[in-house]
């Protein structure tokens, strides 16, 4: 009897022992993947949000055009995503918004100065577009979802992937409309990078007739659309992969248990 005392004491201490050990719970994954995977195709600012396609259906008629105001759009996200996200806990709620607007002015103006400085002739060419991008609801929204909520690393790589993600839409509806249009690839470089990549054309299809109507705002809507039809055709394709495969899985699984 003493024997059976005793082990029941033990079995008493062991289970008090686990009930005031803290519960190990499993650890979230770490958000940086997810954020990648929004910006660059989740919730893609251009594809998916729907947002900025203004002046991504405006100034896409080339390649170097694209590649203009996507630098300027992304330099604007980050710069924007990581001051709201150092003052967000200073600035109240009744006034973030008018904040948030006055910070993306600032790095906008300061995008306008570089370029003036040291690509002028892309200056010219994006022309009123560049000051537009203060009414890009894609940085306005991303300051106020993500930045304003996030810490300061976190909120810096989601400003550059929504901003690459926005500028990889920029780059293949400049492409498109720059083959269609005139036959060539990176024509115009030198706009944006100098003298050095005045060479860089890519001659696409020799003695090529220009179509205009790739060049004009609705050749623009056109590619866009079929952008987009490009992006939901695989996340379907997608979709309907993991349901197979779901669905493999099950009768496997039943397979097994009638055998068993």
């Amino acid at each position: 009897m003493e024997l059976d005392h005793g082990t029941r004491e033990f079995a008493d201490v062991t289970d008090s022992v686990a009930n005031t050990e803290p519960t190990i719970k499993a650890q979230p994954a770490a958000p940086w993947v997810q954020v990648l995977k929004e910006g660059l195709w989740n919730k893609n600012p251009a594809l998916v949000q729907l947002l900025g396609l203004c002046p991504l259906l405006a100034v896409t008629s080339t390649v170097v055009n694209a590649l203009g105001l996507g630098i300027a759009t992304l330099f604007v996200l980050v710069g924007s995503n990581a001051v709201v996200s150092l003052i967000k806990n200073q600035i109240s709620r009744a006034i973030r918004l008018p904040v948030f607007v006055m910070v993306i002015a600032t790095f906008v103006t300061l995008v306008e100065l570089i370029m003036q400085a040291f690509a002028y002739p892309m200056y010219l060419v994006l022309g009123i577009f560049i000051p537009l991008i203060v009414t890009n609801c894609a940085i306005l929204g991303r300051a106020d979802a993500f930045a304003s909520k996030q810490p300061l690393l976190l909120s810096l790589f989601d400003g550059f992937m929504m901003g690459l993600g926005f500028l990889m839409v920029l780059v293949i509806l400049g492409a498109i409309r720059e083959i269609f249009g005139q036959g060539t690839l990176f024509s115009d470089m030198h706009l944006l990078l100098g003298d050095s990549a005045r060479n860089w054309t890519w001659v696409i299809v020799e003695d090529y007739t220009p179509m205009l109507f790739a060049l004009l705002p609705p050749g623009a809507f056109v590619a866009m659309g079929f952008v987009l039809a490009a992006k939901n055709f695989i996340d379907h394709s997608n979709k309907k992969s993991a349901v197979n495969a779901s669905g493999a899985s099950v009768e496997r699984a039943r397979v097994t248990g009638n055998v068993s």
